[in-house]
């Protein structure tokens, strides 16, 4: 086989892999799109009852998120068979605790941010496969910025600062698209280190970690727009 030709089997190799994790990404969002359209069209009393009455549900669901989106983690690092079950439940999850959120905002200014977030997505993906510069010391500075940004979220929500909020929802941005290149770069270097045997767990985790940067790029965005009916 010549050189041409094992480069031409690569290439393709390495489309078969990223279209295998993205078709898991774009299983997740569409999960967690369909659960909150339901939640929102179809049970808009009962969300208004959970809001109203019983919120204690509401929050038990993001604790749920939690420990779903660890223990999903983990059991694709096992390459464990409970790994898909748990990213699909998660997925749905997801969509149930989105809907609240959703719902406090116009319908154009969601679709809105839907269309931006998917654009900053692929653009950056895109970015990711493609650059020749090595991503990985950036990445150290984006978790670092994360972790920042959490902290900044906790203690925003005793100040209520709108101002705060915003410059929240800005970093975020720039640090999820950040994490967007590099994760897509880290697909690549990860086939090629393993000669293209890549474990169905890797798989399962690399589309996690993309689903959640999706989700929260998607969310950060939507409260840039911000505006609220």
């Amino acid at each position: 086989m010549d050189s041409q030709s094992v480069i031409t089997q690569t290439e393709s190799g390495i489309s078969r892999f990223f279209a295998k994790i993205y078709g898991m990404v774009g299983f997740g969002i569409g999960i967690s799109a369909a659960v909150s359209a339901l939640m929102l069209y179809v049970f808009p009393e009962n969300m208004i009852h959970i809001a109203t009455q019983a919120p204690f549900i509401y929050f038990g669901a993001i604790i749920l998120e939690l420990v779903l989106v660890l223990f999903a983690s983990g059991a694709a690092r096992r390459n464990s068979s409970a790994a898909l079950p748990l990213f699909l439940i998660y997925s749905a999850l997801n969509g149930f605790t989105l809907s609240f959120l959703v719902a406090a905002y116009a319908q154009s200014t969601v679709l809105a941010a839907f269309i931006s977030s998917a654009l900053v997505f692929f653009i950056m993906a895109a970015i990711g496969a493609t650059t020749k510069k090595d991503l990985s010391g950036m990445s150290k500075a984006l978790f670092a910025g994360l972790i920042g940004i959490i902290i900044a979220g906790v203690i925003n929500m005793f100040i209520g600062s709108g101002l705060m909020s915003l410059l929240i929802s800005l970093v975020t941005v720039v640090i999820f698209s950040g994490l967007i290149a590099y994760e897509n770069q880290l697909v690549k270097r990860v086939y090629y280190q393993t000669g293209g045997q890549v474990a169905d767990g890797w798989v399962i985790s690399m589309a996690l970690s993309l689903y959640l940067d999706f989700i929260n790029l998607f969310i950060s965005i939507l409260r840039i727009f911000g505006n609220r009916n």
